[in-house]
């Protein structure tokens, strides 16, 4: 299954630059993303905007695929992708800022996502866990019975792109879910957890 990096956006809330580019450890957070992708069988395209030039450079400089979108937001840019590179199966999407993403998580999703049936997945972690960490969230839902936040990894049907897609709501009680970067203080603590 074909995974989109999804790493278009200003991350205007950061405030350093382009977030994909940010580095953990000494390397860029999509790195990692890509990395677990790759660790899980999966091959992957990043899809940039003109918003993020030094990031399209820097995949062109480690030959990583790349589609340039017109970067008009998250959906708009993904929609895009996948009627621009006829991309009508089921694929993963993937925010770029969450650097502590393993093989065994994707596997987890895939597993219930196929079980499910469903054309669409949502990857969801518990609200505790977000505060346990200090890490902020904007958007909390009850999944399984526990109030919890997107974690920025989905699954879509490609055939049914722009339209609703009924969805299996996957909940993972694991804390690395929890670091999805959008603060200076959210890459404090992941860099203490991953580097320490």
């Amino acid at each position: 299954m074909l995974a989109l990096i999804m790493a278009g956006g200003a991350g205007s809330r950061l405030g350093m630059a382009e977030k994909p580019l940010v580095t953990i450890g000494t390397r860029p957070m999509i790195a990692y993303v890509l990395d677990a992708f790759a660790s899980a069988g999966h091959e992957t395209l990043v899809v940039t905007s003109p918003r993020t030039p030094v990031t399209k450079n820097w995949c062109r400089a480690n030959g990583i695929e790349r589609y340039d979108a017109e970067g008009s937001g998250y959906i708009d840019d993904l929609e895009e992708t996948v009627l621009a590179l006829d991309l009508g199966e089921p694929l993963f999407t993937c925010v770029a800022d969450l650097p502590c993403l393993n093989a065994r998580i994707i596997h987890t999703i895939e597993e219930r996502y196929r079980t499910a049936g469903t054309p669409a997945c949502s990857t969801w972690v518990p609200h505790d866990l977000c505060r346990e960490y200090g890490c902020r969230t904007q958007y909390t839902a009850i999944v399984d019975g526990v109030d919890a936040c997107p974690v920025g990894i989905n699954i879509v049907d490609g055939t049914r792109i722009g339209s609703a897609q009924e969805e299996v709501a996957v909940l993972i009680r694991d804390r690395r879910l929890a670091f999805n970067i959008n603060t200076r203080e959210e890459l404090a603590l992941v860099r203490s957890y991953l580097c320490r």
